[in-house]
Order: C-alpha cells, then sequence, then structure tokens
C-alpha cells in the first residue's frame, strides 16, 4: 500500500504553467510506476502521463503530447507533472495514481486530487 498526496493545483490563464507534485509515502516508491489522471466534469476519467520505476518510459495521452512533462525524483519519493500551455480543456481534477505497470488498468493506489483551473 502507499498513500499519495497531490499538491500544486490551481487557478490559472491559459497559455500559463502549473507544476503539480505528488509525494508518497509507505510502499517503497522507486519500484512502482506512477501516473497521473485527470477527470473533467461530465467527463471519464482520463489518463494523462505515465512514468517507469526508473524513468527510463514515459507515457502522454495525444492531447497533452508535447505540452505536459511527467517527471520523478526517486530520492524525495515525488513523482511532478509540469503543465504548459495549459487550455480551458485541461480543467479538471488530477489525480496520483501508482502501480506496478504503466498500463492504465495496472493502477491501484489513488491520491484524493487537486483540482486545475484554467481560464480562457
Amino acid at each position: 500500500q502507499v498513500q499519495l498526496v497531490e499538491s500544486g493545483g490551481g487557478l490559472v490563464q491559459a497559455g500559463g504553467s502549473l507544476r503539480l507534485s505528488c509525494a508518497a509515502s509507505g510502499r517503497t516508491f522507486s519500484n512502482l510506476a506512477m501516473g497521473w489522471f485527470r477527470q473533467a466534469p461530465g467527463k471519464e476519467r482520463e489518463y494523462a502521463a505515465g512514468i517507469s520505476w526508473n524513468g527510463g518510459i514515459t507515457y502522454y495521452a495525444d492531447d497533452v503530447k508535447g505540452r505536459f512533462t511527467i517527471s520523478r525524483d526517486n530520492a524525495k519519493n515525488t513523482v511532478y507533472l509540469q503543465m504548459n500551455s495549459l487550455k480551458p480543456e485541461d480543467t479538471a481534477v488530477y489525480y496520483c495514481a501508482a502501480g506496478g505497470t504503466l498500463y492504465y488498468g495496472a493502477y491501484i493506489n489513488w491520491g484524493q486530487g487537486t483540482q486545475v483551473t484554467v481560464s480562457s
């Protein structure tokens, strides 16, 4: 079991940037794949980005590719999501998740989420 706490959400204008952080505790963080999901009102949860245990493999959804960057610091038990060129359609609750692989169905531990709102 791993506990995840997100931070860094907020209100930003379109074209701006935010960096989300997710601090992990409990199970060995460096063994886990980590991901960021997001859910907008009335929509299904979307797998936005993922990173392998050593950072060697990353995944991005098509609609964030080139704008978002996922990274991790295993010494700090933290995963980050740098979000640039934000658009109003990026508005959502962003969730950090941990799992065994980058497969979207492999994530079994979830944070509480942090709200990101992008104004036009």
